[in-house]
C-alpha cells in the first residue's frame, strides 16, 4: 500500500522588518510565509553578556571606492558664486590644472590643488559634507569601548586602487576613534571597483585565532564581487561548523541614498548549507541604536527571563516559555494575525508584522 501524498508547504521569501518598524526591545524581526502560517524569528536587543562577551576582536572597514569620495567630503560642488565659468575652466585647462579620468564606472574631471584652491577662494566650489566620519567614529569607538578584548578596533579602507586593495589605518582605542579624521585612503587612491572579499579575508585571516570576531563593513553602493563574497563566506561557514575556526560575525552597513539593499539582503540571507550565519545587514540612517549590530549575535541558549508567553492578534497563546525565554525565538503565527505580543516580566510588547 502506497503512502498518502504529503502536501508540500509553499515557502515565501524571508522578509526582515525595517528597524524603524521594530519594537525597541527587539533587535531583529524576520517574517517568512510558510503555508497558512508566517514563521517569525525575533531577537532581543542586547549586547553580549557573561562568557559571550569575552574574547572578541573587532574591526571596521570603510568603503573607499570612487563613488564614496562625496561621502568622505572629497568631492567638489558648485559654490555660492555658481558653477565654474567656462572661461575659468578654459584657463585651468590651459594651465594644465584639469585632467579627465575614469573611476568606478564613471568619468570624472580631476582638478589639481592650484585649481581647487583658486575656485574655492572665488566661491565657485565647496566640498561635500563628510558623512562617513561621524558614523565611523561612532561605530569604532563603540566596539573599542564595549566589546574588543584589547580595547582597540582595527580600521581599514577597502576597495582602494583597482577595487581589490586594502589600506590599513591601525588599531584605535575609543578615545582615538572619537578624535580620528576619516577622510579616505592616504597612500592608495579611491578604487575603480567595489570588491568586498579582500576586506573580509583580511579580518578573517588576521584574527583567525580570536575566540570571536565582529567586523563592520560600511558601503554606499553595489558590490562588484558578490558571488566571490558568497563563495568565501560559505567556506568560512563550513570551517566554523567543522570546528576548524572560531565564529565571526560580519555586518554590512549601508550609507547614503544609492544603496543596493536587495544585494545586501541576498548576502544576509545566504544559504551556506550549514547552521552558521555570518552576515547581517543594516541601513545606517534607519538604526535606532548602535546595539543593533548585535541583532544576530544572540542565541537560543541565552536565557533572559524565567518565563514568557507569545500571543497572536486573537489573544491566543502561540508559545508558552515555562523554562526560560531565550534571546532568539522562532515560532509560527497564523497568517490572519497581523501582530504578535510578547508577555514578559509583567508587560506586553506588541510587534506588527505588516
Amino acid at each position: 500500500m502506497s503512502n498518502p501524498a504529503v502536501p508540500q508547504l509553499t515557502l515565501g521569501r524571508n522578509r526582515q522588518l525595517p528597524s524603524q518598524q521594530v519594537a525597541s526591545e527587539f533587535g531583529e524581526v524576520d517574517v517568512q510565509p510558510i503555508g497558512s502560517y508566517n514563521r517569525i524569528l525575533f531577537t532581543i536587543l542586547m549586547e553580549p553578556t557573561g562568557t559571550e562577551a569575552e574574547g572578541w576582536q573587532t574591526g571596521v572597514a570603510l568603503d573607499a571606492s570612487a563613488s564614496m569620495q562625496g561621502a568622505f567630503g572629497r568631492l567638489l560642488l558648485p559654490g555660492p558664486k555658481g558653477p565654474l565659468p567656462e572661461s575659468l575652466q578654459t584657463q585651468y585647462e590651459h594651465e594644465g590644472w584639469i585632467t579627465k579620468t575614469q573611476q568606478d564606472g564613471g568619468s570624472y574631471l580631476m582638478y589639481s590643488m592650484p585649481a581647487v584652491q583658486d575656485a574655492l577662494e572665488r566661491g565657485h566650489f565647496v566640498y561635500t559634507q563628510n558623512e562617513v566620519e561621524p558614523q565611523a567614529r561612532a561605530f569604532t569607538a563603540y566596539l573599542a569601548d564595549n566589546l574588543d578584548a584589547d580595547g582597540g578596533t582595527t580600521v581599514i579602507y577597502w576597495a582602494c586602487g583597482d577595487g581589490t586593495r586594502v589600506e590599513i589605518v591601525g588599531d584605535l582605542t575609543g578615545k582615538d576613534c572619537q578624535q580620528a579624521a576619516f577622510i579616505g585612503p592616504s597612500s592608495l587612491e579611491f578604487g575603480n571597483a567595489t570588491h568586498l572579499t579582500p576586506a573580509v579575508r583580511y579580518f578573517a585571516e588576521r584574527f583567525r585565532d580570536a575566540k570571536r570576531g565582529m567586523y563592520l563593513f560600511i558601503t554606499d553602493g553595489r558590490l562588484d564581487d558578490l558571488e566571490a563574497v558568497k563563495r568565501y563566506t560559505i567556506d568560512l561557514c563550513r570551517e566554523i561548523e567543522q570546528g576548524r575556526r572560531n565564529p565571526l560575525k560580519c555586518v554590512l552597513i549601508g550609507l547614503g541614498e544609492e544603496i543596493d539593499e536587495e544585494q545586501m539582503e541576498e548576502l544576509d540571507d545566504l544559504d551556506s548549507g550549514t547552521d552558521v550565519d555570518i552576515w547581517d545587514h543594516k541601513i545606517a540612517n534607519e538604526m535606532r541604536d548602535l546595539k543593533e549590530i548585535f541583532a544576530e549575535v544572540v542565541s537560543e541558549n541565552q536565557i533572559i527571563a524565567p518565563t514568557a508567553r507569545i500571543y497572536d492578534s486573537d489573544g491566543q497563546i502561540i508559545r508558552n516559555f515555562t523554562d526560560g525565554l531565550p534571546a532568539k525565538v522562532t515560532f509560527d503565527l497564523p497568517q490572519r494575525s497581523t501582530w504578535f505580543e510578547l508577555e514578559v516580566a509583567g508587560r506586553r510588547i506588541r510587534q506588527s508584522i505588516i
